[in-house]
């Protein structure tokens, strides 16, 4: 994957290195059916996703991943790469959350995340808003899911 590089390592990045129309990418994080079904009896116990046999003759022909793992792969590469260690704050705002294709058992996610807009805070000199574009593609390198998220970040240099 060729993708570009931040300035600073992800423990001292801060809102002024997140700059609008720059694509990072990372993954990828493999599913099995064991991780799939283990999560879904935890938190989503549907058919679809607990029950290779039933799941075989439901609507989408086979077990698939519940979207909310899906988010949660999601939010482990976005942690794990993306996002400050030291200058986020909590989000206000998920927006758009789309799942366009099933994620299934051996399926390879990789998220490439979009600068859409940073805006420095009108309220708070020491704050900025990163917006974000994540589409989450899968082993036939399909769009599968697709958010948009707003992070807080603390300014380098407040003004």
């Amino acid at each position: 994957m060729n993708t570009p590089q931040f300035p600073v390592p992800i423990g001292e990045r801060c809102f002024e290195d997140y700059v609008p129309g720059v694509v990072y990418e990372y993954g990828p994080v493999r599913l099995t059916e064991a991780e799939i079904i283990d999560f879904a009896h935890k938190y989503d116990p549907q058919d679809i996703h607990t029950n290779p046999q039933k799941a075989a003759s439901g609507p989408f022909g086979g077990l698939i991943a519940s979207g909310w793992h899906t988010v949660s792969v999601v939010m482990r590469l976005y942690v794990e790469n993306y996002i400050s260690r030291a200058a986020t704050l909590a989000p206000p705002a998920v927006d758009e959350l789309r799942w366009l294709k099933p994620v299934r058992p051996g399926d390879s996610l990789r998220i490439r995340a979009f600068v859409l807009e940073s805006e420095r805070s009108l309220l708070n000199p020491r704050l900025g808003v990163v917006r974000v574009m994540i589409d989450v593609s899968n082993r036939h390198n399909e769009i599968a899911m697709t958010m948009k998220i707003a992070n807080f970040l603390r300014k380098r240099h407040p003004q």
